[in-house]
């Protein structure tokens, strides 16, 4: 019965159409998603990139949905990496993995190829219809705005960011009760 159901799963995977992104993400998961999306949209002339600043322009709506969540993102200028870090961790990113999962080409628990998802990234890549940045990412593109703009965008890990915010408390907590500490000993010293 096992084996049975593993070749449902596996004839299922291999009929499913993937997009863009769904190649994307087997490439390179969120953070290649994202990527894509940012250099999809740049050079499509929907956003605008400067240093490391983002914003979006003309009146256009993409098809795609992590299209429109980049759009959403930053309709008035924005840091590069705070963007690409919200769009990474966006419901419309978080749906591709999870669609994937469903149709057997990633793990659902890392999210990792298994090895059908594996032979449908091969296929994408040796077909050759996709642009060379989906698949190998940003460091294929010229050198130029674009390509350093999201590169340089730096992903600081969700973890990461809450550890720092629950360390940035506890100093707090820390500097008032020794203020507050010394403030009373002085204050009852000075008062008998």
């Amino acid at each position: 019965m096992r084996v049975y159901f593993r070749r449902a799963t596996t004839a299922a995977a291999a009929r499913q159409a993937l997009d863009v992104y769904d190649i994307a993400w087997l490439a390179g998961g969120p953070r290649r998603v994202v990527e894509c999306a940012v250099i999809g949209l740049a050079e499509r002339g929907l956003l605008r990139l400067r240093a490391s600043r983002v914003c979006a322009l003309g009146e256009e709506t993409p098809e795609h949905p992590v299209e429109r969540a980049l759009i959403a993102a930053c309709p008035q200028s924005r840091g590069t990496a705070s963007v690409c870090a919200e769009l990474r961790e966006s419901p419309e990113v978080e749906e591709i993995g999870a669609r994937l999962a469903e149709w057997g080409l990633v793990t659902r628990s890392r999210h990792q190829l298994t090895r059908v998802g594996k032979q449908r990234l091969q296929t994408a890549e040796e077909d050759g219809t996709l642009a060379a940045y989906v698949c190998a990412g940003p460091q294929v593109l010229p050198q130029g705005t674009v390509r350093r703009a999201v590169t340089e965008a730096q992903y600081v890990p969700s973890g990461l960011g809450r550890a720092m915010i629950r360390m940035g408390h506890a100093l707090d907590r820390e500097s008032d009760h020794a203020d507050s500490g010394s403030s009373c000993a002085g204050g009852g010293g000075g008062g008998d």
